[in-house]
């Protein structure tokens, strides 16, 4: 497997404390409103009533919090002040007025809990669709995919940039719609207050913004690129956790500790570069703010004293700079409410360019295109008339064929027997570089081929395209006479079984791990293939037997156990063309043995394809080909090219050595 983290990084780092340097410039990151559209579509499709219902606790929430303010100024002037000059004692018109913006209080209390309440729903429910639809699609996504991704940056998408939408969604949207909310009814309660002061705070309002464009505009441009190291460094992690023995044989801990530092580097400076300027916008708009609290404190107060010396007119054009005790005050908590969803805005700029690098990530993975399947020729139950005819049945009667409609409306049936042809084969991973070249070659049903050669000849790759992993480039592959290409992939795949030389096992118990071959399997089938492949001695003498739980790809098992599940894996699929890819590699010579009877007799009544370096392993099949270069030079049984004295000899006698 091939991964695309970047090595050998050389960036100037940004400065530290006590240190030089400087952040070097990168092309600016524009806000993606697709990509911001996408991700409301999740919230709309499932969740838009539940989102009408948030927006309008919103709206009552802020509105509560306008009142407040328009409260403080109708509590000093007509209540307040009359009292003081009158010098009255009757409270209950205060305590009336007080009671009524206790419960404007609690209606606004109960607002906002309710809605932030419905977005934890909303954000988890979102959260779940996108993480099944990111699952889904993998697995339709082809081999190639994963042979080219990091599988640490792979699971970086589900976890690190899905947490980026999570605080997105819960966080930011509903904090924008209530800014939004507050600003809009903010603006209108000043207008109606004092025009003189209104333009005042839009001035500083207009100021503010300037410096926050500029603040945040130069951090957008790091934040997909803080993404993208954070999946480089996940998807090293993810190597360094597997391949810890390595690492400790060979004494490759400071190399390693190296590598990872030139990755960890690069994500300190992407994530200072993201973070260092919107860091800086709540201080200084908090400043600003106070700033501009004490302008409207100061005009305030002035245009008051006026007002109450006369000198400004309560009547005529003049008297829209009138201004009383009140108005001051009220104003003062209006400005305040009027800054402040601003500055929460901008400080959630982080957050919105964070989900959109993390959001574009996550579409870059559902947007990948799924693997190709135009085949139309199915694998069905079948029943085997007298006759000579084939009939397709519902039931199980171990029995296959292919079901091949045609274009004139008639269907016919093919026996499956394992007949696998190759003619004149071309194929690369790439189309520059060609690895397979003119491959002929034929597999009758029940003959065992074998494929011996240096490392890189081919023989693999020849084996990933009978199962269609990758598509040929040129030349055609036919299986019972029917081109593969017309056969659904996952009909093909079912009519086949492989055994890798690296096992893979899942959480699970030995009985689970063996039944993933056929899920329909009994225990006593499952049993039966563990003895075929004579791994039902040592699971019985496993702690709980068939229901011992396996975790971290059986680290609970030697390799040789582990092969030997894989082998019963295969057999419980009970294929017609088994694939045995090294499958005895990883089991010693005295487990060899046994393991052998029972491939014998899995493979017995199968055509069976074997790479193998053990040349031992090999001596009984039907054809052994030869490749070199992806080219195949020689072929035969095992005497034929022993006689013949070539390059299988050489192997063979040891008188040439594998390059």
């Amino acid at each position: 497997m091939s991964n695309t983290r970047k090595k050998n990084v050389n960036l100037t780092p940004p400065p530290r404390p006590g240190g030089k340097g400087a952040p070097m410039r990168i092309p600016g990151q524009k806000m993606d409103f697709k990509v911001l559209k996408r991700v409301f579509g999740y919230v709309g499709t499932k969740y838009r009533l539940l989102m009408i219902v948030v927006v309008l606790c919103i709206f009552l929430s802020s509105i509560a919090n306008i009142f407040s303010s328009l409260f403080l100024g109708d509590l000093i002037d007509e209540y307040i002040e009359p009292m003081l000059s009158s010098g009255s004692t009757d409270f209950a018109p205060l305590l009336a007025m007080l009671l009524k913006m206790a419960a404007i209080f609690l209606a606004g209390i109960a607002s906002t809990f309710t809605y932030n309440f419905i977005m934890v729903r909303v954000s988890q429910g979102v959260l779940k669709s996108v993480r099944d639809d990111m699952f889904t699609h993998m697995q339709s996504l082809p081999i190639k995919y994963f042979d080219t991704n990091s599988h640490g940056d792979i699971m970086s998408r589900y976890t690190n940039d899905i947490d980026t939408l999570r605080q997105m969604i819960s966080q930011t949207i509903p904090q924008v719609i209530s800014s939004a909310v507050t600003i809009v009814s903010t603006f209108v309660a000043m207008v109606s207050k004092s025009i003189p002061l209104t333009v005042t705070v839009i001035i500083c309002i207009i100021i503010m913004m300037f410096f926050t464009g500029k603040i945040a505009g130069n951090s957008g441009k790091f934040f997909v690129r803080q993404q993208e190291s954070i999946g480089d460094v996940n998807g090293y992690i993810e190597e360094m956790i597997t391949g810890q023995k390595v690492i400790k044989v060979f004494c490759h801990e400071e190399k390693a500790k190296e590598e990872f530092d030139e990755l960890n580097e690069e994500l300190y400076h992407n994530a200072y570069s993201a973070n260092k300027f919107v860091n800086m916008l709540g201080p200084v708009n908090n400043n600003l703010g106070h700033l501009q609290y004490v302008i409207i404190a100061v005009l305030g107060c002035f245009l008051a004293v006026l007002t109450t010396s006369g000198a400004i007119p309560e009547e005529g054009i003049l008297s829209i700079f009138a201004a009383s005790a009140g108005t001051v005050a009220t104003f003062l908590q209006l400005s305040k409410s009027f800054t402040m969803p601003i500055n929460q805005i901008s400080q959630q700029l982080n957050s919105v360019v964070m989900a959109m690098a993390g959001a574009k990530r996550i579409f870059a993975l559902l947007d990948e295109e799924s693997e190709k399947d135009e085949g139309y020729v199915t694998l069905v139950n079948a029943k085997y008339d007298s006759d000579g005819s084939i009939t397709e049945t519902p039931e199980h009667t171990g029995l296959w064929a292919w079901k091949h409609p045609h274009e004139d409306g008639t269907t016919t049936y093919t026996k499956l027997q394992g007949e696998v042809r190759f003619f004149d084969v071309d194929f690369g991973y790439n189309e520059e570089k060609i690895v397979l070249h003119n491959i002929t070659l034929y597999a009758e049903p029940g003959q065992k081929v074998a494929f011996v050669g240096a490392t890189g000849a081919g023989k693999t790759t020849i084996t990933n395209l009978i199962n269609r992993f990758y598509d040929l480039a040129d030349g055609k592959i036919r299986y019972d006479g029917i081109n593969i290409n017309k056969i659904k992939k996952a009909d093909l795949r079912r009519s086949l079984g492989i055994v890798l030389q690296d096992t893979n096992l899942f959480t699970g118990t030995v009985m689970e791990n063996i039944r993933y071959g056929n899920l329909s399997a009994t225990d006593e089938q499952v049993i039966e293939a563990a003895k075929l492949a004579n791994a039902h001695s040592f699971i019985s003498r496993l702690p709980e037997g068939y229901n011992t739980m396996l975790t971290s790809n059986g680290a609970n098992l030697s390799q040789g156990q582990r092969q030997l599940l894989s082998i019963a894996r295969a057999a419980v699929a009970d294929p017609p063309v088994m694939i045995l890819d090294e499958a005895t590699s990883s089991i010693d010579t005295r487990t060899e043995s046994l393991v052998q009877k029972g491939m014998d007799a899995l493979m017995k009544g199968r055509t069976v394809f074997v790479i193998a370096h053990r040349l031992s392993t090999v001596q009984n099949s039907d054809v052994i080909m030869v490749l070199e270069h992806g080219v195949i030079i020689e072929r035969g049984t095992h005497q034929d090219l022993i006689d013949k004295k070539g390059k299988y000899y050489q192997l063979y006698t040891g008188a040439f050595e594998l390059e």
